[in-house]
């Protein structure tokens, strides 16, 4: 399955030097097939140091990782959800996504001026709120008035339709985004028909430059905040990633600190959704594949193949470590490591799994 990520933020915070950091990690097409050649999107590896592992032991021709898409969305404006600057089409986007990652300015430069005049990184966070709160005001607005009208002609659904939209539109007019309202399952199986920007997942990217006591003191705000973060300084990792191999393994064994802030963000981005990772591996590839958390064996198949799925009759199962150590399946098969297992086996994350159909 796919993981669309918008990266999104108010003009002068870091957007694009981040897109371009980001995309300078991107997966080589002739190891990704379907990678896009859209310059706005950039196709990038989950950091994974298992599926090397496992591409060595297998001595694999090929090594495919699992992959998060990264899209360089529109800079925004206040006035987004009317129509002001590029603001239809940033919201056009922002719906196509799965995460929305914020980035958020929390140092200090003259000589790049601030949209608002100055550095609020929790203002910033509410500037785009605000707006994807009023364009989901808007989505409900119209989807009440044909409900009524449904109801009118006795339609029970449209009613229980309404009480939930009802509910989702107090917390709106709260200026409380729809992520953040406690909704049962069916309440979310609702409102995923009106694709709402709010119910989208966030994380924030505090795009710094060096450290500071006014750095760590915004940091310390945010944290407090209880919003998922990540910092980066965003400058120093595009410049490191565009240099050679070896002169960027050089240059951050004498980074001072060196955060891994853009491996961590793809990393939790790809936590978000509650996503993990199954593996195939042998001499043609090493692959690893994006499933969500609690998927069952046959669902699983389904990321390599619907015939996996439908045609399903068991899978052997080894978790990765446990093929490492053994260094085969033959092995891992005489000390019970490698198990065959059926359609309600539910799959874990590091599985390595061949499918049986």
């Amino acid at each position: 399955m796919g993981l669309a990520v918008g990266i999104v933020g108010l003009p002068n915070v870091g957007k694009s030097t981040l897109f371009n950091a980001l995309t300078a990690k991107k997966v080589p097409a002739e190891n990704y097939p379907f990678c896009t050649i859209d310059p706005a999107v950039g196709v990038v590896a989950v950091p994974d140091e298992r599926l090397e592992l496992l591409s060595k032991l297998s001595n694999s021709e090929k090594t495919i990782p699992a992959v998060v898409e990264f899209v360089d969305i529109a800079g925004l404006v206040k006035g987004a959800s009317k129509g002001e600057g590029l603001g239809n089409q940033f919201l056009a986007h922002i719906r196509e996504v799965d995460v929305i990652a914020q980035v958020i300015r929390i140092f200090d430069d003259p000589n790049v001026v601030h949209v608002a005049g100055k550095i609020s990184p929790l203002d910033d966070r509410e500037v785009i709120d605000i707006e994807l709160i009023l364009a989901d005001l808007q989505t409900l607005e119209k989807r009440s008035l044909a409900l009524i009208g449904d109801i009118k002609k006795g339609d029970k659904k449209a009613k229980r339709e309404l009480e939930v939209l009802e509910k989702v539109k107090d917390s709106l007019l709260k200026e409380k985004p729809a992520r953040e309202l406690e909704l049962s399952e069916e309440e979310r199986d609702i409102c995923r028909s009106w694709h709402l920007l709010t119910i989208k997942p966030v994380i924030f990217i505090l795009n710094k430059k060096g450290q500071n006591e006014v750095i760590e003191k915004r940091i310390g705000e945010f944290k407090a905040s209880g919003l998922p973060y990540v910092v980066i300084d965003i400058k120093t990792e595009a410049e490191i990633n565009e240099m050679d191999l070896k002169e960027r393994q050089e240059f951050r064994k004498a980074l001072v600190e060196d955060d891994g802030g853009l491996d961590r963000l793809i990393s939790e981005c790809y936590k978000l959704l509650g996503l993990i990772t199954f593996f195939t591996t042998g001499e043609k590839e090493t692959r690893g594949w994006t499933i969500k958390e609690g998927s069952r064996a046959p669902q699983a198949g389904a990321a390599i193949h619907s015939d996996f799925q439908d045609k399903f009759i068991r899978a052997d199962i080894i978790f990765w470590q446990d093929l490492l150590t053994t260094g085969s399946y033959a092995k891992a098969r005489e000390k019970g490591l490698l198990r065959t297992e059926g359609k309600e086996y539910i799959v874990k994350d590091g599985d390595v799994i061949e499918f049986r159909i």
